[in-house]
């Protein structure tokens, strides 16, 4: 009797080991001991619920319902219908890099937009590894931010309420099984290639790529994380940008894996899911795995103006207006929105917002004089921005080498313009944008500004000045 009682007992220490092995293996596959359950209740899901977009998924979250300029009122939105969001996860907790949360976005290619889920669960890797889809039943559960203000609209399984408003907590293991089910499907997702720039809140939780890029230059011999921190470091990334760099954190957790390792000291390009701040108030990227840092080329050099001859260059200081000055204004849809020059504190600029136009389109261009350029010359561009009250980044660049007059008319080619997102409700100051390389034309060019607006919804206000093409 004994002997079995052994036995029985060795037998069921072997099936529990089986069991665990099955659930946090490295494989990715859908554990067995889950899998029927799991496909039964996402085939059940599929039927009896309505899928919906990410975008209207956020909308239904209102962070400010008084519309008084704060947070302090915020509720997060409890979901009571039938409705489910599809996507892929993006992030990975298996280097320690991310903590009870993933990410999840909508599309395995060319992404526009993602959640945050907050989860009570660790090591999620093993059941929500990187590129599996996934589906969330929405119903039952809220949609919020976790720190109120952040910008990082996240999925929670409960609430908490304090003086500054409402937040959402994490989703709890009942819920993970009922609402956040995985299809068979693993992908390799396609980083989403972006400058610092086009690093905004509506791409938070998006797997990406950036080029051109290397730790800033006083950081040679440090390691991803500094042990004087407690729980992040920050380390600063930069891409050469013309005559001045731009810059971002790569932002590492006290946890990670790899805290310890070097940097790299080369320049290339790195991978990384768009991430904030624990206050929410800057973007920052944070990586996967090292594996993702690929930074194994020369460093590179900003250009010297010494270098550089004026080709063409407006202050629009003195400026005798846009005509008078071989400058074209054309509006191609809308009626009250145009380019005009105004000033202030003594500077002039030329001025752009669709506000209060009553325009649902408020197309217009903004055209430079002619600009020769020579065929075996260097050329660059550059220009200072200044943006307010911003609700998107509806200003463009582009190139011609055929514009007569009309724009609709011209074949235009886009520029690498890095237009920042710019600050709501106040004014930041003109800043330079980085150099446009546009050395692959020649003849004689039209830079054009493009603006698409329309009024309530896209009325981002641009000052332009100091708009200077210059040449070796």
């Amino acid at each position: 009797m004994k002997t079995n009682k052994l036995i029985t007992l060795a037998l069921s220490f072997m099936a529990l080991i089986a069991i665990t092995s099955c659930v946090e293996d490295d494989d990715y596959a859908v554990p067995n001991i889950l899998g029927t359950e799991e496909n039964k209740a996402l085939a059940n899901m599929l039927a009896t619920s309505t899928e919906v977009d990410f975008e209207y998924a956020k909308n239904l979250y209102n962070s400010d319902p008084n519309n008084d300029g704060d947070n302090d009122d915020a509720i997060p939105f409890e979901v009571e219908n039938d409705i489910y969001i599809k996507g892929y996860i993006s992030s990975s907790d298996a280097t320690g890099n991310f903590f009870k949360e993933f990410y999840i976005q909508n599309k395995a290619e060319n992404p526009t937009s993602a959640f945050k889920v907050a989860i009570d669960q660790t090591d999620t890797y093993n059941q929500f590894n990187k590129g599996r889809e996934v589906y969330i039943n929405l119903k039952g559960l809220y949609i919020g931010e976790e720190r109120t203000g952040s910008g990082v609209i996240t999925i929670g399984g409960t609430t908490e309420f304090d003086s500054f408003g409402g937040t959402v907590d994490r989703v709890n293991q009942n819920q993970i099984k009922t609402n956040i089910l995985r299809s068979e499907t693993t992908v390799e997702l396609t980083p989403l290639t972006v400058a610092f720039a086009d690093i905004t809140d509506a791409i938070v939780g998006v797997f990406v790529q950036v080029d051109n890029v290397e730790f800033a230059d006083d950081l040679n011999g440090e390691r991803y994380f500094d042990a004087v921190e407690v729980f992040d470091t920050q380390r600063t990334l930069q891409a050469c940008g013309g005559f001045d760099y731009s810059e971002i954190s790569l932002e590492t957790s006290s946890f990670s894996t790899f805290k310890e390792e070097l940097l790299p000291t080369g320049n290339g390009s790195l991978r990384a899911v768009v991430s904030k701040t624990f206050d929410g108030s800057t973007h920052v990227l944070a990586l996967n795995t090292t594996d993702d840092v690929m930074l194994d080329n020369a460093r590179c050099s900003l250009f010297n103006i010494d270098d550089f001859t004026v080709t063409f260059e407006e202050d629009f200081e003195n400026f005798g207006g846009l005509t008078n000055e071989g400058w074209t204004n054309v509006n191609i849809s809308g009626t009250s929105t145009d380019w005009f020059i105004s000033g202030f504190d003594n500077n002039d600029y030329a001025r752009i917002s669709a506000f209060s136009s009553n325009n649902s389109e408020a197309n217009v261009w903004l055209v430079t004089p002619a600009i020769t350029l020579d065929a075996d010359s260097d050329a660059i561009l550059t220009f200072d921005l200044e943006i307010a009250y911003s609700n998107g980044i509806i200003l463009s660049a582009y190139i011609s080498e055929d514009f007569t007059g009309d724009p609709e008319t011209a074949t235009w080619e886009p520029l690498n313009a890095a237009i920042p997102y710019g600050v709501t409700n106040t004014f930041g100051g003109l800043e330079p944008i980085s150099a446009i390389d546009i050395s692959a034309y020649s003849g004689d060019v039209h830079i054009g500004f493009f603006y698409e607006g329309s009024d309530p919804s896209a009325t981002t206000r641009y000052h332009i000045d100091n708009v200077r093409v210059l040449s070796n």
